[in-house]
């Protein structure tokens, strides 16, 4: 199996500032720590928007220093939290298409294993999020260009209603247009996003798709509240995502569990 890892939503601020009471430039540190630990055989790492909380160069350098450490490819996606001008400082190297969005492909080697396609999706001042026409174009050309090969999309909004209130109202702004430019792809096998810090998986027109929280705060499982994002303090996770030519599995492993691990006592029946 091709292996890769998903983190979304990391919020980074200056290092040793809190946000919401916890400290995410930590969160991330152990994060990376784990994976070192436990997955230095995954392929790339994409991380779905919101890199930074208000988009300062001491967010993005603290950013670019821990992923610096992984011994993998990481591409960084911006969310509405973000900003391209103070991102493209400390990342000049990565992502970014003709129009300067900050989006791009990564083919995971034979044609089994598919092509990554990273979307950008921020709406620079607006918590929603866009996909216009330009980035609309560039994705139909990449989705083509792909022929029959396995496609896996990445994008920080999703493209339609998880049924949370507070965050339908901040989704992508033109669902519609997305939709119509990548129905009829039946090579999309998995479609990952961020933005909304909880994990949630489902399907859209056919399409299979997962989210989880993010690394520092979440949002409280709420479907009645509209006009409010509240914060809790739910532990945060990275997805593990295993891929084969008829299956794709998604891990969320919840790194700060410090849980005790019981071994089942002799003589009692396997579960």
């Amino acid at each position: 199996m091709t292996k890769f890892i998903h983190i979304t939503d990391t919020h980074l601020v200056t290092p040793g500032e809190p946000l919401y009471g916890l400290d995410p430039y930590a969160r991330l540190v152990a994060c990376v720590d784990d994976i070192i630990e436990n997955h230095t055989d995954a392929r790339c790492c994409v991380i779905t928007g919101d890199l930074t909380h208000r988009g300062e160069a001491t967010g993005y350098a603290a950013l670019r220093e821990q992923l610096d450490r992984l011994p993998f490819p990481v591409f960084p996606l911006m969310g509405n939290h973000d900003l391209r001008s103070a991102f493209t400082e400390s990342f000049p190297d990565r992502l970014r298409d003709a129009d300067g969005f900050v989006q791009g492909r990564f083919d995971l080697g034979g044609a089994g294993d598919g092509t990554l396609l990273m979307l950008d999706t921020l709406d620079e001042g607006q918590h929603g999020g866009l996909y216009c026409e330009s980035r609309l174009a560039w994705l139909a050309r990449q989705l083509d260009e792909a022929g029959d090969r396995p496609v896996y999309l990445f994008m920080h909004h999703p493209p339609f209603d998880i049924g949370i209130p507070s965050l339908d109202h901040i989704g992508l702004a033109n669902p519609q247009a997305f939709l119509k430019c990548v129905s009829g792809h039946k090579n999309i096998r998995h479609l990952f996003f961020g933005h909304v810090h909880r994990p949630v998986c489902g399907s859209w027109h056919g399409i299979p798709y997962s989210t989880m929280r993010g690394l520092n705060h979440q949002v409280p499982f709420d479907m009645h509240t509209v006009d409010l994002v509240r914060q809790s303090h739910e532990p945060p996770a990275y997805a593990v995502v295993l891929l084969a030519a008829d299956q794709v599995t998604v891990h969320f492993h919840d790194y700060l569990d410090k849980s005790a691990l019981v071994d089942e006592d002799a003589g009692m029946r396997s579960m």
